[in-house]
Formats: C-alpha cells, sequence, structure tokens
C-alpha cells in the first residue's frame, strides 16, 4: 500500500509499522466457578445485542465502530464510523 501523497515525508517512515487491530463483539461478567464449567458447546452470553456495531481498536485505543461481515468465509468488518479524538 502506497502512502498518499498529503502525508508529510518525514511520516514515511512510520506508514509500515506494523498495527494489532483487535475487535471486541462484546464482554460479560463470571463468576470463576462458571468459567471453570465451560465446556465445548457451552454459550456466554455477552452484553450486546446481535445488531449493535462492534468496537475496532489499534494497539487497544478504540478507532472505530463497525458491522461483522463474511467475506470469502472469513469474518471482517464493515466500517460504520471512525471515533475522533475526544479532549
Amino acid at each position: 500500500m502506497s502512502a498518499p501523497s498529503e502525508y508529510p515525508t518525514n511520516l514515511d517512515i512510520l506508514l509500515d509499522v506494523p498495527v494489532k487491530l483487535t475487535v471486541e463483539l462484546g464482554a460479560c461478567l463470571m463468576p470463576m466457578k462458571d468459567v471453570l464449567q465451560l465446556a465445548a458447546g457451552s454459550v456466554v452470553q455477552l452484553d450486546k445485542v446481535a445488531d449493535a456495531p462492534v468496537d475496532l481498536f489499534a494497539n487497544q485505543k478504540l478507532v472505530a465502530q463497525g458491522e461483522v461481515v463474511v467475506v470469502d468465509d472469513q469474518f471482517g468488518i464493515k466500517i460504520t464510523k471512525i471515533v475522533g479524538s475526544q479532549p
């Protein structure tokens, strides 16, 4: 991927730095005794409804939200909102 010309040349060195992207579908709080009883086929209910946007993190910082999609038998994220920095 080439850098757009609007980037200052002194940022070129950073454009190839790997960034770990992660997606959070939801979360839950569960007592340890219930965690120890989990097995194959167990269902863990998360705190988000099925059609709620998922959060996309870059190096553990929230950067966007989106919808889960399937592309060629793999999961993907369709970005619906870029999260701006807040003071």
